[in-house]
């Protein structure tokens, strides 16, 4: 079938099979539908094989050319338990990294410096700004050029951590990010106009 007309819908709890217009074919359980803007989500199987999680696409029916509802579900399944604390916590956690970047950028910090901080960030959780300098568990202070010779601080396992970490080994990553958003986003555009495809954790 093509998409659906004025008035119809997708139950949530079926499962539906989807042909892209570049031929790609997506199955899966219907999460959600918005029908003002055309968008369903499917929980699919991971593409990591592991088990207890799953793939979650989102679907922009515009770009699918073929809809086939396997198994239509007329009762609406009951919702699943938020845990709500756990939730709070990443927005808060994901607020408090964005504040950080967006001082960075503020700052003038270099794209090396705010690369170097995010790999630090991944590790050591206690990883603050102060001015442009970065400051690792109170105890290491980078300062730019922010190379291995730029770690001072009490001799322990956190300086040796830091010290370890050389920029040059992030040397293609931070020339993409030079290069600007632009060709990255002329280059994924195509697909982000599809869908966009993360793995649903049980939350």
């Amino acid at each position: 079938m093509a998409a659906p007309g004025p008035g119809e819908y997708f139950s949530v709890g079926s499962h539906v099979s989807c042909l892209t217009c570049l031929g790609q074919r997506l199955q899966g359980e219907v999460v959600a539908f918005d029908y003002q803007s055309k968008m369903l989500t499917l929980k699919c199987d991971p593409s990591s094989r592991k088990p207890n999680l799953h793939d979650v696409i989102l679907i922009n029916l515009a770009y699918v050319s073929e809809v086939d509802i396997i198994n239509d579900r007329t009762e609406t399944p009951p919702l699943a338990s938020l845990n709500v604390s756990k939730l709070a916590n990443r927005a808060r956690s994901e607020k408090e990294d964005k504040l950080s970047q967006a001082y960075a950028i503020s700052a003038g910090v270099s794209v090396e410096g705010q690369h170097l901080f995010q790999t630090i960030h991944k590790t050591i959780k206690d990883c603050k700004w102060q001015e442009k300098n970065i400051m690792v568990m109170d105890d290491v202070v980078i300062s730019p050029p922010y190379q291995a010779d730029n770690c001072k601080g009490k001799e322990g396992s956190a300086l040796s951590h830091v010290r370890k970490i050389n920029p040059s080994l992030h040397y293609l990553d931070i020339q993409l990010i030079k290069m600007g958003n632009g060709f990255l986003f002329l280059q994924c555009w195509p697909w982000l106009c599809l869908l966009l495809q993360t793995q649903d954790r049980g939350y």
